[in-house]
């Protein structure tokens, strides 16, 4: 039996009042200001209030490993792509960002096309900053605390699991993508007013890249020679810091001196870059925090869901911080990649079916004998099972300490994602 919230559709409920009192913020700080606190405080509320009667904390607790081992994977992941980053951006020097243009994308000339056609009002909501990233980390957030309703299937933890690995997976696969060909910004001016990295390019850049850059018989005769045949003189060098260990990175992240002598102060600057990332990691989180809530909640409010997906996905592309390709590659991978870890955390079967599929053949065998005493016999069986399950309380099995320190630690990460990502 599920909660009568949840039947009447309560987690639905729930999300679009917490997306509507959001938006709050651009129409009524101040009222914003009284209704997203308390609209937190309610369901922070509710929640503890549900946890004494929370009947599945053997799932939780069998889906804690895998959970702790995929939020370190995507944490590692996180961290390799912030490094890739500042990589790709830097590598080619602040004078490239500077003069070079962006491509021609047709998604955008079609939504410029669309100011003049559509009404005003179509227009306004289109443009209207409805959700961001941090909305999509808090739906998610809330369909994995609604295990606690019975709205979704337990454990919670598992789902978690699952978001964070095809997170991981995700960025990696981006990773791999944007480090493979530079593309350059729909904004030109981003690099010139977040980072000081050098203008001119790195060794690299002035070895294989500038030389062949622009010159159609240079280009020809490298492909002819499949050689880098140009003589650069001597190259300028980047400024070496003593990093100790991390000197590798130096290449990678090329800082100047007035940027600090620790190398992990270059990776806050980071955060999407100032080159074209293909695809886009927003809209990655969306995609999997949609197809996370389709799966296992559905209804109505998925389709609201994917409606805000599309919403974000024509603004990233309206607002230049991505090209349609971005988006529109972040939709289809994200949707896969979803279905392909189904596979890697699939959902537990109920303990009563899973000793029926072991006796189904011995059940079989007793009907076509008509022995209904042996049929009673395996039937009790699975019903003793299932009895002395239910009877081992949680309490019994795990300590009270595992119960909350899952619920702080829960209502901790909440809190985190929540300041942290309410920039966007």
């Amino acid at each position: 039996m599920r909660w009568p919230a949840a039947r009447s559709g309560g987690l639905g409920i729930a999300a679009m009042c917490y997306i509507t009192i959001d938006y709050l913020r651009h129409i009524s700080p101040t009222w914003h200001s009284r209704l997203q606190p308390a609209l937190w405080f309610l369901l922070a509320l509710i929640a503890i209030s549900r946890i004494p009667f929370y009947k599945h904390w053997s799932a939780e607790f069998r889906a804690a490993i895998p959970f702790l081992a995929s939020m370190v994977f995507m944490l590692s992941a996180f961290l390799v792509e912030i490094i890739s980053v500042r990589s790709v951006t830097a590598v080619l020097g602040l004078d490239w960002h500077r003069n070079t243009p962006p491509l021609p994308d047709t998604g955008q000339w079609l939504l410029l096309a669309l100011n003049e056609k559509l009404p005003q009002l179509v227009v306004d909501i289109l443009r209207a900053r409805i959700v961001g990233l941090h909305h999509y980390l808090m739906l998610f957030m809330m369909l994995a605390f609604s295990v606690l309703f019975d709205s979704v299937k337990a454990p919670g933890f598992g789902l978690g699991a699952r978001y964070m690995f095809t997170m991981a997976i995700g960025r990696l696969l981006r990773v791999i993508t944007f480090t493979s060909t530079i593309v350059p910004s729909a904004r030109p001016w981003c690099a010139t007013m977040k980072y000081r990295f050098p203008a001119y390019p790195h060794i690299w850049a002035q070895k294989y890249y500038v030389p062949y850059a622009s010159d159609h018989y240079a280009i020809s005769q490298l492909i002819k020679q499949d050689l880098a045949y140009a003589d650069i003189g001597k190259p300028t060098v980047d400024y070496q810091p003593d990093w100790g260990r991390m000197n590798f990175l130096i290449d990678f992240l090329r800082p100047t001196a007035s940027e600090g002598p620790k190398w992990y102060h270059l990776l806050k600057k980071a955060e999407g870059g100032c080159n074209d990332l293909i695809y886009s990691g927003h809209m990655l989180v969306a995609v999997l925090t949609a197809m996370a809530w389709t799966e296992a909640y559905g209804g109505v409010s998925s389709a609201f869901i994917w409606l805000l997906v599309l919403h974000s996905a024509q603004r990233e592309v309206r607002e230049r911080h991505h090209y349609s390709v971005d988006c529109i590659v972040a939709i289809y991978v994200g949707i896969l990649l979803w279905k392909m870890t189904g596979f890697i955390w699939s959902k537990r079967a109920d303990a009563k079916l899973s000793k029926l599929e072991k006796i189904q053949g011995k059940l079989i065998q007793a009907a076509k004998d008509s022995d209904m005493d042996e049929v009673r016999d395996l039937l009790k069986d699975i019903g003793s099972s299932s009895e002395e399950n239910k009877n081992l309380s949680s309490k019994e099995q795990y300590p009270w300490w595992f119960t909350c320190s899952t619920m702080f630690f829960a209502l901790v990460i909440v809190v985190l994602a929540f300041v942290l990502t309410s920039d966007g």
